[in-house]
């Protein structure tokens, strides 16, 4: 029984990551964001500063503040806990046709 929801749950999370891809692209860039400065924090605060280099990394490089930064990418980077977050990550910045940026984390090909 347990085994069939988490089957459900996953296709419906696959379902959602398609959905989200569908919608009209005006520009895209990849970049590989280094977070490895977020180790100079304290043990309990790494993965957060991880994300705060990331939104700096975003406002840097695209020159604006309209940006989000999707589910997917941000359970990357949470993934591993708060003291220990990933020393680097590629991502995919996507302009929609509002002008707002998302970035979302490079899919990596099989």
């Amino acid at each position: 029984m347990a085994e069939k929801a988490e089957i459900e749950k996953e296709e419906k999370k696959k379902v959602k990551e398609e959905e989200e891809e569908v919608e009209e692209i005006v520009e895209e860039r990849f970049y590989t964001v280094p977070l490895r400065k977020a180790w100079i924090a304290s043990r309990f605060e790494r993965t957060e500063k991880a994300v705060r280099l990331l939104k700096k990394f975003l406002r840097r490089h695209l020159k604006t503040e309209d940006f989000k930064i999707s589910r997917q990418l941000n359970e990357l980077i949470w993934s591993r806990g708060i003291k220990n977050p990933p020393p680097k990550v590629r991502i995919r910045v996507v302009k929609d046709k509002e002008g707002i940026y998302t970035a979302y984390p490079l899919k990596k090909k099989a």
